[in-house]
């Protein structure tokens, strides 16, 4: 993982790169707190399934930032892992 990490780091000094990914930082936070809160709830995505009704291949889609979910897919997602979808706007630093 340090060459990815090295290789990013270099990368981010470019500045139309570092503005991209800055960009998609949204994104990847959400699918850091899907992976994050199913692992928390020690559920596997299989198990993740049959407690919301949503397929496990399009949980792995989510999680791989392979789909954008909805609010209501995210909401069924929280209620799954037995937790409360929590959606905030922070002012820009």
């Amino acid at each position: 993982m340090t060459d990815f990490n090295t290789y990013l780091e270099e990368q981010l000094k470019d500045p139309s790169f570092k503005k991209e990914y800055d960009e998609l930082e949204p994104e990847f936070a959400i699918m850091r707190a899907m992976v994050d809160a199913r692992k928390k709830t020690g559920l596997t995505q299989e198990e993740l399934s049959v407690r919301t009704g949503i397929a496990q291949s399009d949980i792995s889609k989510l999680e791989n930032g392979n789909a954008n979910p909805s609010l209501k897919t995210l909401k069924r997602l929280a209620d799954g892992m037995g937790m409360t979808l929590k959606v905030e706007f922070l002012a820009k630093a």
